[in-house]
Formats: structure tokens, C-alpha cells, sequence
């Protein structure tokens, strides 16, 4: 049965709080231009967030120093980049030139381990030199890698799938912060691109940031099925939980058209990739769009001027992400970004949105994607695509 996407409050228990056994209730917490304008937000693009919030520009109920500092407390920062962090040759330790953040989304859900997690989002988001704008660019989950030995898990190294390298590097006491850096290794090693930060992203505390915010407007661009989530008796339900509960269950199907989405929505929306027309690809598509939409409700829904959105805000940004800024400190990234707002946001396509085989019938990286790839080492990521805009993605 077809049920469309808007509109639907999340379930609530008899103290009128989110029930815990469903996609809408709280999770468990992680380890720990328009150009600009004439009254700029400061533009914290917490790349370091998985996305892009503003801060208020202190002229509103939120003072700036109070905001920065709160924000900078509650997320937890880790090592995630290990010694593969850029190096001054390459313009790291400072955000004066380009800055690229790697991204990387796990679902990481309580009856799941720690250690087995795979990174099903891989982004590096690349902002230019002249910090007035921010490019998304995906690595395809399935693309076969050559990965390298990695000591502090006990890995040997070998040939893996990306989506699995986080969990190879995760393995005996790894944990997150093994994952990500044996990440970074194999796509420095496969790539060339180096980062100045990285952040995991837990995609079920990113939720609560989408809540915090009211909701997100996504425009969906094919008909699809959920294959995570069933109503029952109204209430979304992890599949796993929906096969052991009695009552009328119903198939979600996420209609198209623009409309705005609860965080369950909008997060189950951005995770399917089976029924779409190019799978994994238009996967990824959908989760540049995920956080281009966060980045732009940030920006125009007045909610950094509320106090009380403001904390829930922070709380959930600390519930969903592990950071990792390098050699520069949180606030430097903060305020060097300031240039970059939500509409400067470009999407771009891998393999031309398509799969691209290789002669054992795995993902590849065709040589168009490793010269975009380059580009974004070489800070010419602009002049790639004047000479190849059918790089760019279509966003609806």
C-alpha cells in the first residue's frame, strides 16, 4: 500500500515522549552565495557537522562566542585522519587555501557492534581557495581498492570493497577512530586526495538534526520504496522490529514531487538505493541533497536565533558526529569558512552517475572521475568542470 511522506508526527508514548523502539525516537549517542550577503550568517560549514549550519552573525538572540563554544563541547573529537592528514607542502595546517573534509556516514544502530560498521557514505568535500564555494564529491561504495596494511587492527591489507575498508580498520580495538584513518589511508593511497579534517557521521543521530531543524524540503526525483522502514499501526518501524510486531503494516513509498520531510523521512529517503534507476549512484545524489537541504533550512528558518531550537541543535549535532579538524582549531574552521553559505554548494557526479565495471565485473573509478579526483588535489576542481559540466549533478 502506497503511503505518501509528509506530514506524519512521530508516535508517542503515554508521557508524550518519542517511543524508543522506532526510526523516530531517540538513538543511541555515538562515541563520543546566495553570495554573501549584506548581513552575512557567519557560514560554519561544519563539514566537520557532515554539513552545512549557520551561525548567527551575533546580532540575534544567540551570541556567537556562546554558540561557538557550545557547539565546539559537545561533539567529540578524535584522531580520525591518523598521519594522513595534508601536509604544509600541500597546504595543511591552515585554512587559508583550499580545505577538504572527508565524510563519512555509518549506521549505527544499537544492536550493531562498534567494530561492525561500514562506512556506507564516503564524501570528500572540497572548498576552494578562494572559500566561496563547497563541492561535494562522492567515492561510490562498491569501488574495489587496493587497501593498505593497517598494524593498529590487525590488518594485512588487501583488495576491499570502500564501503568495507572502515570496518577492516574498526577491527580489534580499532573502533571508530581506526576505521577512519585506515579510510583516509586507502583513499590518499587509490585517489591522491589528501584532507585537512574528517568527520563520521552516525546517520541515526543525524536524524535528530534534521528534527532540531523542523524538518527538510527534498525533492524526489523517482518513485521508491522503502527497504529499511514499514509502518505498523502508524508507526515507522527498522524492518528487523517490524517482522516481530503484531498490527497493520503498510509499505512506505517516498512519492515524487518536493515536499518536506520529518528526520526519519528524509534519512530513509537518502539511504535507499535498490528500486532506483542507477542504485548506488543515485544514492549518492540523493545524500548531497540531504545535506545541501540542511545546509539551506539552517540558513533561512531563523532557527540559530531561537535558544531553545539552538540547544537542541547542538545536542544533536554532539549525538550524531565524531570530528576530526587536523592541525587547525574548531573555531578557526568556523570562522575561516565564513565565505561559504548553502547555496554555494555544488553537487558532483562520480562515473557519470552510472556503474562503471572493471574486468573482474567490480566497481572502478573511470580515468574521467580519477582526473576529477585529481582536480580536487590540485585546488582546479572549478576549471574541471567548465571543461566538463555534465560532471555537475542534477538536483531534482
Amino acid at each position: 500500500m502506497s503511503v505518501h511522506t509528509t506530514g506524519r508526527r512521530p508516535a508517542l508514548d503515554k508521557d508524550g515522549n518519542p517511543t524508543r523502539d522506532h526510526p523516530s525516537g531517540p538513538m543511541p549517542k555515538s562515541p563520543k552565495k546566495g553570495r554573501k550577503r549584506k548581513d552575512p550568517l557567519w557560514a560554519k560549514l561544519t563539514v566537520m557537522f557532515g554539513a552545512v549550519l549557520m551561525v548567527s552573525s551575533g546580532a540575534g538572540v544567540v551570541g556567537t562566542k556562546w554558540l561557538v563554544s557550545s557547539a565546539t563541547n559537545a561533539v567529540t573529537q578524535e584522531n580520525l585522519l591518523g598521519g594522513n592528514q595534508k601536509t604544509g607542502a600541500e597546504g595543511g595546517g591552515d585554512i587559508k587555501g583550499a580545505v577538504d573534509i572527508l565524510l563519512m556516514g555509518v549506521d549505527a544502530r544499537k544492536r550493531w557492534a562498534v567494530d561492525d560498521l561500514r562506512s556506507d557514505t564516503i564524501i570528500a568535500l572540497h572548498i576552494p581557495a578562494s572559500h566561496d564555494q563547497a563541492y561535494l564529491v562522492s567515492i561510490p561504495r562498491d569501488t574495489e581498492m587496493q587497501v593498505p596494511a593497517f598494524p593498529k587492527a590487525k590488518y594485512a591489507g588487501g583488495v576491499a570493497k570502500a564501503t568495507e575498508v572502515f570496518f577492516h580498520g574498526a577491527q580489534n580495538g580499532g573502533g571508530w577512530a581506526g576505521g577512519a584513518q585506515l579510510m583516509a589511508q586507502t583513499i590518499k593511497a587509490n585517489t591522491g586526495m589528501t584532507f585537512d579534517g574528517a568527520a563520521i557521521i552516525d546517520f541515526n543521530g543525524f536524524k535528530s538534526i534534521i528534527d532540531a531543524l523542523d524538518g527538510v524540503r527534498m525533492c524526489v526525483d523517482q518513485r521508491v520504496k522503502s527497504h529499511h522502514i514499514q509502518l505498523v499501526d502508524g508507526k515507522p518501524l527498522y524492518l528487523a522490529d517490524a517482522r516481530k510486531t503484531a498490527g497493520t503494516h503498510k509499505d512506505i513509498w517516498y512519492e515524487k514531487g518536493c515536499q518536506d520531510l520529518e528526520g526519519w523521512q528524509a534519512l530513509d529517503y537518502a539511504r535507499q538505493r535498490y528500486g532506483l534507476k542507477n542504485g548506488d549512484y543515485d544514492r549518492q545524489r540523493h545524500q548531497q541533497q540531504l545535506i545541501k537541504a540542511i545546509a539551506k533550512k539552517a540558513a533561512n528558518s531563523g532557527v540559530l536565533t531561537n535558544p531553545v531550537k539552538v540547544n537542541n541543535l547542538i545536542k544533536a549535532a554532539g549525538d550524531a558526529f565524531v570530528l576530526d579538524t587536523g592541525d587547525v582549531k574548531v573555531t578557526d574552521f568556523m570562522f575561516g569558512l565564513k565565505g561559504v553559505a548553502a547555496n554555494d554548494m555544488v553537487l558532483l557526479r562520480t562515473n557519470n552517475g552510472t556503474f562503471a565495471g572493471n574486468e573482474n565485473q567490480r566497481e572502478s573509478i573511470t580515468p574521467k572521475s580519477m582526473e576529477m579526483y585529481k582536480a580536487v588535489k590540485q585546488d582546479k576542481l572549478s576549471q574541471f568542470i567548465l571543461a566538463n559540466p555534465d560532471v555537475v549533478a542534477n538536483e531534482k
